[in-house]
């Protein structure tokens, strides 16, 4: 579970929340005046060019460009 906290929170014990997100692995959500600005996640390697894996829909030519999945 996500955890939510106020900037001024935050800006007071920014070590202590970055720690935490690393350790638990879950996002914290940073807010201004009650409503989410910033969401600070784990960070994940996915290590070269994982994230395209499976991406490709259509490859009919070689020559032209691959028309990606969004």
């Amino acid at each position: 579970m996500q955890q939510v906290i106020s900037k001024s929170q935050f800006k007071s014990q920014v070590l202590a929340y970055l720690r935490n997100v690393e350790n638990k692995k879950q996002p914290l959500i940073i807010t201004h005046v009650g409503k989410p600005v910033v969401k600070i996640v784990p960070y994940k390697d996915i290590g070269k060019l994982n994230y395209l894996r499976n991406s490709v829909v259509y490859y009919k030519d070689p020559t032209e460009p691959v028309w990606a999945q969004h």
